[in-house]
This record gives C-alpha cells, structure tokens and sequence, in this order.
C-alpha cells in the first residue's frame, strides 16, 4: 500500500464534531514599508477565496516598526484600518497581532521589518536594550526584558512603551472592537512574537538543529542575575555558565547539557530557573498590561514548539530558549499558570509536524514533536487554560493536516479540543488548484461539517518545506545589522 492510500484508509470522519474556527495569517508584508495595502487587488482576490473555503478570519501583525516608524508616540494606523475595512466588507473575523518584533531573520521571514528607527538610534548609544549573546553580540530583533520597568526609550520604559501602543490601538480601532470585527488580540511577548528569549537567530549562523545559546549578557539582565545569587547567598552563581558549546552545538558534545551534565546540577538548576522564571516575569507583566488595556476582549499569547532535541534528557534547545522542561521536570506548568492568571489562551505550535517525518530527515535532531505537543497540552489544559493551535511551516498535504485535526480534536478525550486553529499562511502556493482544494477540504472538518460534495482529491506525497524563496535576501542585511 503506499503512502497515499494507508493516509486514505486511516482518515477520520469528523462529521459532527465540534466547530473549531480557523483563521488565516495574512503575509508578513500585507501592509508595506508606506503604512498601504502591498497589493490590493491581489488581496482582495485571494481573501475573496478564503471566504469561499468557510474560513472564520484571518490574523494579521500590526508592526510596531510601521506603526511608530516616524517618533516616540507618533502611529500611523491608516494601512491597517483600510485592511481592516475590507475584511469587514467580506464578514470576516480578526485575529490581532500586537507584533513589538523585528520581521525577518527567522525560517520562512520574506519580509524585513525592523524595530522603529528611533528604538534602534537608542540601540547605537546604549546597545544593550537587545538581548547579548556571550560574545556580545546584539540581536535587534527585539528588546531584552531587562529593560521592561528601565527608562531608557526616551524616558520610557519597555512596558511603557507597550501600553502606550496598546492603547493607541485601542482607542483607534474601537469601531472594529464594538462590531465584532476584532475577536482575539494576540500579545507579542518576544522573538516572532513568542514567549521565548531568541536563542536560535539566522542571523547569527544558527542552523537547525542546533541547541542554541543563552541570550542574557545585557547589562540589565547580568545584574538582575547577579542579584538574585547575591539574595541566595551564592555571589560565584552570578553569572551565565561557560561550558554551554554555541548555537551549533549538539549536546553531548557540551559539558553542561550532556547526560549527567552541569544543567542538573545545584547551580544549573538555579541558573535555569532564573533564566525561565525571568521570562514568565516579562509575559506576566505585558499581559497584565494587554488585559486592561484589551477589558472584554479575548487576550491570547504564542508559545514555540521547540522540538528538536526533546528526546535526549536535558532538552537543550528548550532550555536555551528559556523553557525549563527537562525528561524529569515539567517546564510548561509554571507558564501555563501564569495564562491561567490573566485568562489567557496559549496558542501553541508544531502540531501539523510528525515525529517519524522528523526522525526520517532530521535523524540528528533527536526531535520528537508529536510527544511535546502532548506533553504542553495536558499541562496546559490542567492549568484550565484554553488552548489554541497553528502550523510551524508551511502546510499543504493531508498528512499534515491529520495531524492537526487529530490534535485538535483528541479522540481519547473529546471535551478537550483547541478553541481555534491559526493556518500559516496565505500565499500563491496555498491558491494553487490542488493546494485551495485540500486545504478546503481541511476547513471543513476542521468545522465539522460533511466533505462527501467536495470533489475527490488524491493526498500528494509529503514534500519537505523549503524556505521562503526571497529568505536569502532578507537574511543578508539582518546579518550586517546584527554585528552592531
């Protein structure tokens, strides 16, 4: 039997089941570097046919880089209110992205954004707003959480400076608030707007699967580091381990991750926990902020699926991205806790990734996605926080899409599904005749709704996602730009 038919044979029926919205994520550069619709009638046109597949809506980034571009509490929303007008017209929903991060640098970026040109003016006279890898360098990408509660932007903070976009936004945008237009807002808490520290930038040689580096050199969090060693009475604990390899590295190879390695030991638990505890601090403080600003509406966040390495024991890459979770210890607990206080659903990703796709071509990952997803889900759902759910890359086959509905709709415990399903994303690829049909067809029981009238349509062989063809072009500057 070949692939295609065993997909076939095993398919689930999901007539009937519960309707989980989807949306859709609109491309990075929807709006352009002039605040406009890139390509209007092109958009239109293609959010013309997501309506006709029964999506729910569509998620957009609203760019703090376009938005404040011309001065400190100086936005311009005007792109974005036009975009929003349109999917309005079509009845459409709106998943809302407050995006306080570079676009570019990442797997699939095709679009370079930066931070503000003023946020970056003060990065040249005080480089330590980004977050510092051990040989410092800087990662514009986005700013570190040491400076959350420092004046240091023009006399604001970077919570200050948060809120004040937030509630820009809010005042600007009540129209679309009051009608119903804007159903979620998903709060950007770091790298690719991820709760996570950005352990693994492109832009600094990393390549998959490397486990990553630790990103706290800055000045503001080697001190906040130093400081809790101090209370705990452990002044020589004041400072980041050395022993960690670099972005490349595979564990074994180190002698803090290895099996038996210094990441279990007395100061490596310590280090760890306050590595990730400081990172929950930041989400903590920034959705305490988005929930007041955002009162009555649906506040969400992103957390990374970090997959690769999962089956070792000390789970590196997860660690280096700040995610305390080990083969003896739950490290998404404490963060779905956190959701828990602010009511606020944790959208998470991977979960369209196979792990005997992974083991066949990445076998040196030690990458176990479909054991990962599970483990974030039952934590998460134990906390009695809502989940939600997207695509880590580029998805178009049936197989993929499986495993999506399998994970949204988990046949050993049908009270537990995911709240929505964001697709990632719209582009020419996804609009191919084939490529429209399936992901129809995944829209539909995705819905819950009957696929005998759609036509008949052969699953294609699985084929590893490429990166985006203008990635390489994007790359380049972010490169330069990194050797601040």
């Amino acid at each position: 039997m070949s692939e295609e038919q065993d997909v076939i044979e095993l398919e689930r029926d999901y007539t009937g089941t519960k309707h989980i919205p989807i949306f859709v994520m609109l491309p990075l550069d929807a709006i352009n570097s002039r605040n406009e619709i890139d390509d209007l009638k092109s958009l239109r046109n293609d959010l013309n046919m997501l309506k006709k597949t029964s999506v729910d809506g569509v998620m957009v980034d609203c760019w703090w880089g376009l938005v404040e571009a011309k001065g400190p509490k100086v936005y311009d929303w005007s792109g974005y209110k036009n975009l929003f007008e349109i999917v309005r017209e079509l009845q459409l929903k709106l998943q809302v992205v407050m995006s306080f991060h570079q676009c570019g640098g990442n797997v699939g970026d095709d679009t370079f954004i930066p931070l503000p040109q003023w946020v970056r003016e003060v990065g040249k006279e005080n480089p330590d707003i980004f977050f510092t890898n051990r040989k410092n360098k800087r990662n514009p990408e986005c700013l570190t959480w040491g400076v959350d509660e420092e004046p240091v932007l023009r006399g604001r903070t970077g919570l200050e400076v948060y809120r004040d976009f937030m509630e820009n936004f809010r005042q600007e945008m009540t129209e679309f608030f009051h009608d119903g237009t804007i159903v979620e807002i998903e709060v950007g808490l770091g790298p690719c707007g991820e709760l996570r520290y950005p352990s693994y930038p492109e832009t600094q040689g990393w390549v998959y699967p490397g486990i990553g580096e630790f990103q706290c050199y800055d000045k503001y969090l080697l001190k906040g580091l130093k400081e809790v060693a101090e209370a705990q009475g452990h002044k020589g604990w004041g400072k980041p381990p050395s022993n960690t390899g670099s972005y490349n590295s595979k564990p074994q190879y180190t002698e803090f991750f290895r099996d038996g390695g210094d990441y279990d030991s007395y100061y490596g638990r310590f280090f760890l926990g306050w590595y990730s505890k400081t990172l929950i601090e930041h989400g903590d403080r920034v959705l305490s902020i988005a929930i007041t600003v955002f009162s009555g509406t649906k506040i969400a966040a992103k957390i990374s699926g970090i997959h690769w390495w999962y089956q070792t024991a000390s789970h590196a890459a997860e660690l280096t991205c700040g995610y305390y979770n080990t083969s003896f210890r739950d490290g998404y607990s404490s963060i779905a806790q956190m959701f828990a206080k602010h009511k606020a659903t944790f959208n998470f990703t991977c979960v369209e990734l196979l792990t005997s796709e992974q083991n066949k071509y990445h076998p040196e990952a030690m990458a176990d996605p479909e054991g990962l997803v599970q483990q974030v889900f039952k934590s998460v759902w134990g906390a009695g926080v809502s989940v939600a759910s997207e695509n880590a890359l580029a998805c178009y086959d049936r197989r993929g899409y499986n495993k999506i509905l399998e994970n949204a709709k988990p046949r050993i415990d049908s009270e537990r599904n995911v709240v929505s399903f964001t697709y990632l994303r719209l582009n020419p690829e996804l609009m191919e005749h084939d490529n429209y049909l399936e992901f129809t067809r995944f829209v539909r029981r995705l819905h819950g709704k009957s696929i005998s009238d759609l036509p008949v349509v052969m699953p294609k062989p699985k084929t590893v996602p490429k990166m985006a063809k203008k990635h390489e072009k994007v790359l380049n500057p972010l490169i330069s730009a990194s050797k601040m």
